[in-house]
């Protein structure tokens, strides 16, 4: 096949429609015929920056009684949840809505978003998101904004140093263009607002067109509409790597860094062809400040800026404006978004020079996670079969260690019955006798910095990545393996500064292995008492004997055909296990017949599995019947007969099958499970 073949096989691919759209230039009459069809294209940066959040969706569910609505662009959907956030939607409502207040000019849009919180709570990942979801809105029809640039004749490229075409340095709305003491008036008689929308153009052109402006003005004596001739509106692409639209800014050394990093600086060279260092076409508008005009510019570690960068940061904020070198301030439309930790905030509100900052700023709070399943999400977004190549990660793994995660961010409860992993079961929708969820909304109340102290989410991902590279770990990795991992890092933990937190961190992967052992010890029980038929035949005995003791009649035994007295032993020893004492098991009985009878009136057939209390208890009762005849405890000692091994290896199959484990995760449950059986320890 021929490269020219080839060539045009993959220009084939190309949506030539789609390219001519993103790259549309016209004249300025044309961009406001386009601005009267849809006046949403001059929205300002906090304006798009909301729709742009709205535009992917959102959810609403209830938690703890409070209505929570979930924004689904931070769920990340588009890139398959690659910077998804997990656990944090109360924190994003309020970000919201502080984008909702200042996209409606409510005073907010003069202010610093300021994202605290410890490290590794997501920071930086939002403030990612929103560059990067703001980047792709501008790239649809929906998100579509548009800028211009100065096409001149040969005559007068005498302005432009002989070049045919000046972009707008900072890329601003075309509708600056029409002079500020006519533009309300002039929005108002074109039409260009519908559906309750409105266009706000705030400000003056940035110094090197406003001078172009002048200029020609006074070529045509005045006459605005051959001025703007010669301009030609195009739409704009933001883009971080491109520097359009989108800043980033991060603290360095001080003695390599000033500020005009962020309000750009003199052009030297151009000096000889303008003759003046004070002339704004010799300035080069390449700060951050004027590449994130009409989008967003983030401060990395915000408050390790020095004090020369906060005079123009706090300008920027509360005046929309920035000074650059040797011109007047010059307006911009962006939104600043900052983040910093614990440590800095701190220090900040230590620092009272530093007020005028914290007076500008809407502080964030982003803590750590505090709900199990949510943490989970985290580590299983990284550690999946479909990452994970080759090796097996054991169940409850990424469990057990999100678990221990949780634990040391929450609070110890100020009452006293409940203990920290009731709590964490409570704040992951679990239900405990004897708590609501007014209880759970009062426990989260009580604790004021919850979330905010902790094990972060990059300490477990490391350890998780050290086993897996293991030597133990090249085939699979389990529960204790991470553990063990997660214990031996605390003693080089760079965040622990003190034995006591040391201790209470070790004490809480104490409470963790016990929940472990507790989980498997069930999953064990479950897979050797997971004969339906079994299951069926004593309920089906136990309802005979319970029938016939609340009717005070006999029951006939299925092998001597003799009528005996109910079998007091057998309905004792299944009740038993779900704890209904003496004094309390003919009502339970009772119970038990007055429902078989309420589904008997309604033409429905009694099924043990829909009574959660007695399926428990038949289960527990089959366990006990069944696990001296599988021997279990054999597997300590290492000898088996025949017979114990095919009862083993059902059991295996059924741990496989029904809790997600592989042949040697499963047979290293067994292993530790008979263990117990070996110690006594069993219920």
């Amino acid at each position: 096949m021929s490269s020219v073949s080839l060539v045009d096989r993959v220009a084939a691919l190309q949506d030539q429609k789609r390219y001519e759209d993103l790259h549309w230039s016209g004249t300025f009459e044309e961009y406001l015929e386009l601005v009267r069809r849809n006046p949403r294209v001059a929205r300002t940066a906090y304006e798009r920056l909301y729709d742009m959040v709205l535009s992917h969706g959102t959810e609403e569910y209830v938690d703890s009684k409070k209505k929570i609505t979930r924004y689904r662009f931070f769920q990340d959907e588009v890139h398959e949840g690659r910077d998804a956030i997990f656990g944090l939607d109360i924190p994003l409502m309020r970000l919201v809505s502080v984008l909702k207040a200042a996209a409606l000019r409510y005073g907010t849009e003069r202010r610093i978003i300021l994202l605290h919180g410890p490290v590794g709570s997501s920071k930086s990942t939002i403030a990612r998101l929103l560059k990067k979801g703001l980047e792709e809105y501008s790239r649809t029809p929906e998100g579509a904004l548009y800028t211009y640039e100065w096409t001149l004749p040969e005559g007068l490229r005498y302005l432009t140093a002989g070049q045919e075409s000046f972009s707008s340095p900072m890329n601003e709305e075309p509708l600056k263009l029409i002079p500020a003491d006519v533009r309300e008036q002039a929005i108002t008689s074109l039409g260009l607002e519908s559906d309750g929308f409105r266009p706000y153009i705030r400000g003056n052109l940035n110094p090197a067109c406003r001078f172009i402006f002048r200029e020609l003005m006074l070529h045509y004596k005045g006459d605005w509409s051959k001025a703007v001739r010669h301009v030609r509106v195009k739409r704009l692409l933001l883009s971080e790597e491109d520097r359009i639209g989108i800043g980033t800014f991060q603290p360095k050394d001080e003695k390599n860094q000033d500020s005009t990093e962020l309000t750009g600086d003199i052009n030297y060279r151009r000096i000889a062809e303008y003759g003046s260092d004070t002339d704004p076409r010799a300035f080069n508008f390449d700060g951050e400040f004027n590449v994130a005009n009409r989008g967003v510019i983030e401060f990395v570690e915000i408050l390790k800026l020095d004090v020369a960068f906060l005079y123009d940061l706090l300008g920027a904020t509360q005046e929309q404006k920035i000074k650059p070198k040797k011109f007047a301030q010059t307006d911009i439309d962006e939104v600043i978004i900052g983040h910093t930790n614990e440590a800095e905030y701190n220090r900040l509100l230590e620092n009272k020079f530093m007020e005028a900052l914290r007076d500008r700023t809407v502080k964030i709070d982003v803590p750590y996670i505090t709900k199990l399943s949510e943490e989970i999400k985290i580590y299983a977004k990284d550690y999946n079969p479909k990452k994970v190549r080759g090796r097996f990660i054991a169940p409850h793994t990424l469990e057990m260690a999100a678990m221990w995660a949780i634990l040391t961010r929450l609070e110890d409860p100020k009452k006293h019955q409940l203990s920290l992993l009731q709590k964490l079961k409570l704040f992951d929708g679990k239900t405990l006798p004897g708590f609501t969820q007014d209880s759970v909304k009062e426990l989260r109340k009580e604790a004021v910095r919850e979330g905010m102290e902790g094990i972060s989410p990059r300490y477990i991902q490391d350890k998780i990545a050290n086993c897996l590279v293991s030597e133990r770990g090249q085939m699979s990795i389990n529960p204790f393996m991470v553990l063990n991992e997660l214990e031996g890092g605390l003693r080089s933990h760079s965040l622990i500064n003190n034995d006591d937190q040391r201790k209470r961190y070790t004490e809480l992967l104490a409470v963790v292995k016990q929940e472990y052992e507790d989980i498997v010890k069930n999953e064990v029980q479950r897979a050797i008492s997971a004969d339906a038929d079994a299951i069926a035949r004593l309920c089906g005995n136990y309802i005979d004997n319970v029938k016939a003791y609340t009717q005070r009649e006999k029951v006939k035994n299925p092998y001597t055909g003799q009528d005996e007295e109910p079998d007091e032993r057998l309905m004792r020893s299944i009740e038993t296990k779900i704890d209904i004492p003496e004094s309390r098991k003919d009502d339970f009985r009772r119970e038990i017949m007055n429902y078989i009878g309420a589904l008997a009136i309604e033409g429905k057939q009694f099924d043990y599995r829909t009574n959660e209390r007695l399926y428990k208890a038949l289960e527990l009762k089959l366990f006990e019947d069944q696990k001296d005849s599988i021997k279990l405890t054999s597997l300590v000692s290492q000898v088996v007969d025949r017979e114990a091994q095919e009862k083993i290896d059902v059991v295996k199959q059924r741990l496989i099958r029904n809790y997600g484990y592989d042949e040697i995760s499963a047979s290293d449950v067994l292993t530790y499970v008979a263990s117990i059986f070996a110690r006594g320890e069993m219920k």
